[in-house]
C-alpha cells in the first residue's frame, strides 16, 4: 500500500476555502519543501492528508517528485479533492507520515461531514472520545 501524508492547510478558514484553492489551481498542483522525502518511492499513489482545524478533512493524490529550480522538491499532487470523514490530528509544520492503516476512508457519494470547532475537536480527542 502507498505511504501517504499529512500537511496542513495553513490559511484556511473552512473546507469550502480549500476546494476553492483547488479549483482554481492548474493540474496537477505542485507543493514545494524543502528536503525530499527519504520515503517518497513509497509515496507516489498515497495521498496528502489535509489538516483543518486540528482534523483530516481531504485528501489530494500524490502523482509524483519533482526537482525544484532552487534546489529543494516539488509535490506534484491531483487538483481532485476527496472529502474524508474528519479524524482529529494535531497541527504542525512541513508535513509528516500517515500510514495507510491510519488514514480517514473516504465521504461516500451523498455524505457530508462537518468540522467541528478546533477547540472542542482537541478537547475531545485529549479525553480519548474521538
Amino acid at each position: 500500500m502507498p505511504l501517504n501524508m499529512t500537511k496542513v492547510a495553513y490559511g484556511a478558514t473552512s473546507l469550502e476555502e480549500v476546494h476553492g484553492w483547488f479549483q482554481t489551481r492548474e493540474s496537477p498542483a505542485r507543493l514545494t519543501t524543502r528536503n525530499q522525502p527519504r520515503r517518497h518511492a513509497e509515496m507516489i499513489g498515497g495521498s496528502v492528508y489535509w489538516i483543518l482545524k486540528h482534523q483530516l478533512v481531504a485528501r489530494s493524490e500524490i502523482l509524483g517528485f519533482e526537482a525544484a529550480p532552487d534546489g529543494r522538491t516539488e509535490i506534484v499532487i491531483s487538483t481532485r479533492l476527496i472529502d474524508v470523514h474528519p479524524r482529529p490530528r494535531r497541527a504542525h509544520q512541513g508535513w509528516r507520515y500517515l500510514e495507510q492503516a491510519d488514514a480517514p476512508p473516504d465521504l461516500g457519494s451523498g455524505e457530508s461531514a462537518e468540522v467541528l470547532p478546533s477547540h472542542l475537536a482537541s478537547d475531545l480527542a485529549r479525553l480519548g472520545l474521538v
